[in-house]
């Protein structure tokens, strides 16, 4: 895609999350997400903990995490504290436009990390939506090689085919569906799954299951 501005992209997801958090009541924030052991409140959260981080110091927070994402990430949530819901959506309007770690890659990390757990949470709560193309597109590409997610991982030696989109990605045994359902499942969500269908779906499936 090019000439796309994937800052432009990754603001207004941020700013489309936002309007969808002001909708929720108090007991929607403590209701699980489609990330293990991590809360609604705790999504949001970890989506905008590294805004004020430089990249100096998320380097030594990686070192000192044995270069574990997940391990970094948790530790970074229990520093940012259990902030109100009003006081969340309010961080995300103010970091609308990622900055720091999150404006890497020409936005793409805040771009990716932003949209799949816009679902993690519309998902869970029973909240679907219609994501624009022009958003999941570069996002499916970019999630295929970003090292924190198992995607690359979950995919290979499979052709992956959106029905809904002008996207593909692979050769192999086909693995088809709509472009969002497709994204979730190959970074570990099961409960896309039943969404997919084609030869490699079961091959998709182990995978998930086992990594997930």
């Amino acid at each position: 895609m090019i000439g796309v501005d994937r800052t432009a992209l990754a603001t207004a997801e941020r700013k489309d999350l936002a309007d969808f958090l002001e909708t929720l009541e108090p007991e929607h924030w403590e209701r699980p997400s489609l990330c293990s052991e991590w809360t609604v409140r705790d999504v949001v959260a970890h989506l905008i903990s590294y805004e004020e981080i430089g990249l100096g110091e998320f380097a030594g927070r990686f070192l000192r995490a044995g270069f574990r994402f997940g391990r970094m990430n948790a530790r970074r949530l229990e520093e940012f504290g259990a902030r109100a819901p009003a006081e969340l959506v309010v961080y995300v309007r103010a970091h609308a436009r990622p900055s720091g770690p999150t404006a890497m890659a020409d936005a793409r990390i805040g771009l990716t990390d932003g949209l799949i757990h816009h679902q993690d949470i519309r998902r869970a709560l029973g909240r679907p939506r219609e994501v624009p193309a022009e958003r999941l597109e570069p996002v499916l590409d970019f999630a295929l090689m970003a090292p924190p997610l198992p995607a690359r991982r979950n995919v290979r030696g499979l052709r992956l085919v959106a029905t809904d989109l002008a996207w593909s990605h692979g050769s192999g045994e086909e693995v088809t569906g709509p472009g969002e359902a497709l994204l979730m499942a190959v970074c570990g969500r099961a409960v896309a799954l039943p969404e997919l269908a084609g030869p490699g779906l079961a091959t998709l499936e182990s995978r998930v299951r086992r990594t997930g």
